[in-house]
C-alpha cells in the first residue's frame, strides 16, 4: 500500500504519538452535569471488591460472614471519600480549607466534583474505618486491613485509567531528542494550548501564532483558543493536524501507574497470599510494593502544581517513602504476633480442584 494513501497517514500520526481526545464523561446530560468515568472508576472498584470478597467469605479465606460483606463495604467507601478528599486538601491544597464560593456546595473542601483526591490519604480513611468496623465486629483489625489493602488495588486501577481519560495528572516531558519523532505510546493534550501556552504567551507566542490561521474557520476571539481544543476534542481533523506538530510529547505516567498499581502489585500480593498468612503480613506487604512502585512511577508524573519539592522528591514518593516504613512497621509487628494463619487462596482453589 503506498505510504501516501489516507490509511497509512493516519497510521504514522498514531504511530508518533497519540493525542488526546478522551471525553471525561461516560453520559453527559448538560456541559457540566452528567456521569463521569472518573465516578464510574470508583463504583466499579467497590463492585470488584465486593464480588471478590463476598467469595473469599464462602471460602473461609476471611473471617468477615458473607452477610456482613455489603456492611464492610459500606465503612471502606466513607473511608475512601473522606480520607481522599481530606488528604488531597492537607497534602496539596490545604487553601481549600479557607476558601469560599456562592455556589453549591459554597465551602471547597466539599467541592469533589472538581477533583481532588489523594490516594494516599484514602488508605488512611480507609485504615480508620476498618479500625471502626472491626471493634464493632469483633474481628481482627489487621486481618480487615489486610483484605482492604488486597482490594485497594482495583479502586487504584481504575482509577488510573480514568485520571487518563480525563486527560490529568500528566506525566514529565519526553527529552528533547524524542520530540520532533515522539513514539507511538507518547501522549500529546489538546488542553496544552490553554493550560500551558496561554499560561505564559510571552513563552509561547511562536506556537500560539502557528494556530492564527484557523481563526477564519473557528470562533474567534476571547474564546479562540478554547474553541481549537473543543474542536480538537470533537475530531476535527484539520484542527489536529494544525495543532499536532506543536504540541508537546508527554509520558504517559497515569498508564504506567495503572499497570503497576494495578495487574502487577495484585498479583504480587495473590502469590504472597496463595499459602497462609499471620493477620497483617498483606498489609505490610501492599504498603512495601506500593511505596516502591509508586515511587518508581512517580519518575515519569509532573509534580502536582504549587507543591514544591524536598531533596529532590515529590509529595507522592515522599509519602510512598512514608509507606514503606508502615508496611516494615507490619510486617514486624505481624511477625511477633502468636496469632492464627488466615487461609491463602491455595485452599480455596485446592478445594475447588477435590470438588470437581
Amino acid at each position: 500500500m503506498p505510504l501516501d494513501t489516507p490509511f497509512m497517514y493516519h497510521c504514522g500520526v498514531l504511530a508518533q504519538s497519540y493525542i488526546h481526545k478522551l471525553d471525561p464523561f461516560a453520559i453527559q446530560i448538560t456541559e457540566t452535569l452528567g456521569l463521569r468515568w472518573y465516578g464510574l472508576a470508583y463504583i466499579a472498584g467497590f463492585v470488584t471488591a465486593w464480588i471478590v470478597i463476598k467469595w473469599m467469605s464462602r471460602n473461609n479465606i476471611t473471617q468477615i460472614q458473607p452477610n456482613k460483606v455489603g456492611d464492610f463495604i459500606f465503612a471502606c467507601v466513607v473511608g475512601v471519600l473522606a480520607g481522599g478528599r481530606l488528604g488531597y486538601v492537607f497534602f496539596y491544597d490545604p487553601t481549600l480549607l479557607y476558601t469560599f464560593t456562592p455556589e453549591l456546595p459554597w465551602w471547597r473542601v466539599l467541592a469533589i466534583q472538581d477533583g481532588g483526591m489523594s490516594s494516599h490519604g484514602g488508605m488512611i480513611g480507609v485504615s480508620v474505618a476498618l479500625i471502626v468496623w472491626g471493634k464493632k465486629n469483633n474481628i481482627s483489625i489487621l486481618h480487615l486491613i489486610d483484605i482492604a489493602a488486597l482490594f485497594t488495588i482495583p479502586g487504584l486501577f481504575y482509577g488510573r485509567i480514568a485520571n487518563f481519560i480525563n486527560g490529568e495528572l500528566w506525566g514529565k516531558k519526553l527529552p528533547e531528542s524524542l520530540q520532533a519523532e515522539p513514539p507511538w505510546w507518547s501522549i500529546k493534550y489538546p488542553t496544552e494550548i490553554t493550560e500551558v501556552w496561554l499560561a505564559s504567551p510571552q513563552l509561547y507566542q511562536e506556537k500560539l501564532n502557528t494556530i492564527e490561521p484557523l481563526r477564519s474557520q473557528i470562533v474567534g476571539g476571547d474564546y479562540f483558543y478554547q474553541s481549537v481544543v473543543q474542536e480538537a476534542y470533537a475530531g476535527n481533523q484539520q484542527v489536529i493536524e494544525s495543532i499536532q506538530p506543536n504540541l508537546t510529547a508527554w509520558y504517559p505516567s497515569q498508564l504506567f501507574q495503572a499497570a503497576a498499581e494495578g495487574p502487577v502489585l495484585f498479583i504480587a500480593l495473590f502469590l504472597i497470599w496463595w499459602n497462609p498468612r499471620k493477620p497483617g503480613i498483606i498489609a505490610g506487604w501492599f504498603a512495601i510494593l506500593y511505596g516502591i512502585l509508586r515511587i518508581i512511577t512517580e519518575e515519569y508524573r509532573q509534580p502536582d502544581a504549587g507543591v514544591a519539592l524536598l531533596f529532590n522528591f515529590s509529595r507522592g514518593q515522599l509519602l510512598s517513602a512514608t509507606m514503606i516504613l508502615v508496611g516494615i512497621f507490619y510486617l514486624t509487628i505481624s511477625a511477633r504476633r502468636s496469632s492464627e494463619k488466615a487461609s491463602g487462596f491455595k485452599y480455596a482453589f485446592n478445594k475447588k480442584t477435590q470438588t470437581t
